[in-house]
């Protein structure tokens, strides 16, 4: 499913909601997709099933993931509110980029230019 880096200052249980997260926002988990069981998992990524059970609980808290006792953990998709806050970030990004553009002497009509297909202005 995904690696664990443990040098990385990140939780184990924060790691796997982000690979988790990450699977879906790129595709490969998709909605209804049944995930690995807590025991199968657990077994996989050689950690503690609580661990686990943890990252599931994060995630469904969240709106990513349900589950359904005695069948398992499925994908819900992303949730609105993880893609309102990526579109905020974006925005944000693009309004600072803008802004170096514009520093550089880049101009809007040269972006969107760019943007449709045409070359770079140098």
């Amino acid at each position: 499913m995904f690696t664990l880096d443990y040098r990385d200052a990140r939780p184990i249980y924060t790691q796997i909601c982000d690979g988790i997260r990450e699977q879906i926002l790129t595709g490969v988990l998709r909605e209804g997709d049944k995930l690995p069981s807590v025991r199968e998992l657990a077994m996989e990524l050689t950690i503690n099933p609580n661990t686990i059970q943890r990252s599931y609980r994060a995630l469904e808290d969240e709106g990513w993931i349900a589950s359904v006792a005695g069948k398992g953990s499925f994908v819900c998709g992303v949730p609105q509110s993880s893609l309102d806050a990526d579109r905020a970030a974006l925005w944000e990004e693009l309004e600072k980029l803008m802004q170096r553009f514009a520093h550089v002497g880049i101009d809007k009509e040269q972006i969107i230019r760019y943007l449709e297909g045409g070359e770079k202005d140098a």
